[in-house]
């Protein structure tokens, strides 16, 4: 039963402020640390990216560029990881990730995924409204299982909490940009916590989750 987390979203190959955020949240008693994958593609290290995921026990799952990758397809994407450049242990690694994960959490189940379930591409935004959500069909099917209390995702690469109908969607953002953040999620006071990677003992910003009452 996890009481409290840590959240990385999209690394895509940064491994220096992966690092910066995985030493960082050492400091918390975190019964685990989450990413929402899209472990590839980008300007650093992705076998260092690995090695700190490994080293960290940080639990991640597939994102779409790491399908891309696995398939070695959109390599003409800016920024793309060529399939040569990584050991094949880290290939191995990527191979094994999972695309869904599901854990229990003293609020409810949590499911870890990628887009939304096992559907990589799919998203949903902060500015859905109306029938943007009502045709968003992975969405509407993951309301309607009544299976999940939380959707930790990625893929969009825009920090969001919102909840639809009890399911609240906590969307990590990305180790990208400017805006680049990770998150701790405590489940029992219903307090989310960003940080900055670059600065983190610098700047955070708390957030609360809906239907969650201290």
């Amino acid at each position: 039963m996890l009481n409290m987390i840590g959240v990385i979203g999209d690394i895509h190959a940064e491994p220096e402020r992966l690092n910066q955020s995985l030493t960082f949240l050492q400091q918390f008693d975190l019964d685990v640390i989450l990413c929402t994958g899209d472990i590839v593609d980008g300007r650093g290290d992705v076998d260092e990216c690995v090695l700190l995921l490994q080293k960290f026990d940080v639990k991640t799952v597939l994102g779409n560029h790491d399908a891309w990758f696995l398939k070695n397809s959109m390599r003409s994407l800016t920024d793309a990881t060529p399939v040569t450049a990584v050991t094949e242990s880290t290939m191995d690694y990527i191979r094994n990730l999972p695309v869904e994960l599901e854990m229990d959490t003293s609020a409810g189940t949590i499911l870890l995924c990628h887009g939304l379930g096992k559907h990589l591409m799919a998203k949903v935004g902060a500015d859905d409204y109306g029938y943007a959500l009502e045709s968003n069909f992975e969405l509407q099917d993951l309301i309607s299982s009544h299976r999940y209390r939380f959707v930790i995702n990625g893929h969009s690469h825009h920090r969001m909490v919102r909840d639809f109908s009890g399911l609240t969607v906590i969307n990590a953002g990305s180790l990208l940009y400017a805006d680049a953040s990770f998150q701790t999620v405590d489940f029992c006071t219903g307090l989310i916590t960003v940080f900055g990677p670059d600065a983190p003992e610098k700047s955070s910003i708390n957030i609360r989750v809906p239907g969650i009452l201290i």
